[in-house]
């Protein structure tokens, strides 16, 4: 550190005596080269270590942020537990926000034309390659990319501060980002999930089942689950069935809009609860279910619980987690059902994900209760400990 800061003199010292003068940004962005920053390294299955790492220069087309909070994903709680994409070494977090420390000169509007300066506040999207069948047919649905990335989920290479969990973040050339100034940094941290949630359910309005008279069942009250219920009262659809193992969280799913709800460990065999489902559903069962869980054998059952003619939404699976079996007549053929599956998001939804969030908190939904726990990095362990235990709904560390 000292060597950089008289290296830093130096540089400054001899342009002022040769007459030369710099704008004070220049002087800002030689100030932060000059530094360290933490990063919370996932080095094996388990084991987080802080590391120190130099801030890279940053060029003309790329952004330095300087990391303010970052929410616990599931995904990184199976990484934590098992590294299924074999990352590790890896900074973790990608449902992070933070502010513009350095700007390349390039960069003047985000991937909504929205104009960005140094301090605004940002999230960032999925950075496509633009190159795959998917980029260059389908450019609304670059969340198919064959090579998409995402920060927090690259593995370790020069750059190193590639995730949220450290403190300052490199974003890089093509990269989708989006200026949320003015929003809480809780309101930031719940912006990624939300735009899974809108995403789902933005798929399943192409099936025609859904409007207002839908009777509507959301399996799992984790924070994907809560935030699909929430999007659907914020469309104005009033039955909502919320099934969860957790009372905490259908107390939750409750408050967010649900009207009736199922703990599943309450019943001895499943059909007792699927006999309850189809009696709130006029006997028939719900006219669209929304699969959230991880859980192969809750994945086969949600089939059971649609009723003939209805539809389903598959957005639980982010991972490989085990196969399920489903009855191809009674399930699918015989109840002609109609399915989709969501893959997390495009850019295109942060924008809707945007108004829902708005959305919510104009007709008092309480999104604010889904951010339960804060940790420092220091205490990353801690907090991917607490989101694997399932203690709360969301998880985050802040970085201070």
């Amino acid at each position: 550190m000292l060597i950089a800061e008289s290296i830093k003199g130096a540089i400054l010292r001899r342009c002022s005596a040769s007459g030369l003068r710099f704008p004070s940004r220049f002087k800002n962005e030689v100030n932060i080269m000059a530094k360290m920053a933490k990063a919370a390294v996932l080095v094996a299955p388990g084991k987080f270590e802080i590391k120190e790492f130099p801030i890279p220069p940053i060029g003309d087309d790329e952004m330095l942020v300087k990391v303010e909070g970052c929410g616990v994903c599931g995904t990184d709680g199976h990484e934590y537990k098992r590294d299924p994409f074999g990352l590790c070494p890896v900074v973790l977090g990608h449902e992070g926000s933070g502010s513009i420390e350095v700007l390349g000169k390039n960069i003047t509007h985000d991937s909504a034309g929205v104009p960005v300066k140094v301090g605004d506040k940002i999230v960032t999207c999925v950075i496509p390659c633009g190159h795959c069948s998917a980029c260059q047919n389908t450019p609304a649905r670059t969340n198919l990319c064959e090579h998409c990335g995402v920060y927090g989920l690259f593995p370790d290479d020069e750059i190193h501060l590639n995730g949220y969990y450290a403190e300052y973040l490199k974003i890089r050339p093509n990269s989708t980002f989006f200026n949320v100034t003015g929003l809480t940094l809780d309101q930031r941290m719940l912006i990624e999930p939300a735009a899974v949630a809108v995403h789902a359910v933005e798929r399943a309005k192409t099936t025609g089942l859904l409007n207002f008279n839908t009777k509507v069942l959301v399996q799992g009250c984790g924070p994907i689950g809560l935030m699909v219920l929430a999007v659907l009262r914020t469309m104005g659809i009033d039955c909502i069935i919320a099934v969860d193992g957790n009372d905490n969280r259908l107390e939750l799913a409750r408050e967010m809009g649900a009207t009736r709800t199922f703990n599943f460990t309450r019943y001895p065999d499943f059909n007792d609860m699927l006999a309850e489902v189809k009696e709130a559903t006029d006997g028939l069962g719900a006219g669209f279910v929304f699969q959230c869980t991880g859980v192969p054998a809750a994945a086969a059952n949600a089939w059971k619980m649609v009723r003939r003619g209805g539809g389903l939404c598959e957005v639980g699976f982010f991972l490989p987690s085990g196969t399920c079996t489903i009855d191809p007549h009674y399930d699918l053929c015989n109840k002609e059902v109609t399915a989709v599956g969501s893959w997390v998001y495009s850019p295109q939804d942060y924008p809707i994900a945007f108004a829902f969030l708005r959305r919510a908190a104009g007709i008092g939904l309480p999104m604010e209760k889904l951010v339960t726990h804060h940790f420092p990095l220091e205490k990353i362990g801690e907090a991917l400990e607490t989101n694997v235990q399932m203690k709360g709904i969301k998880v985050a560390v802040v970085i201070e």
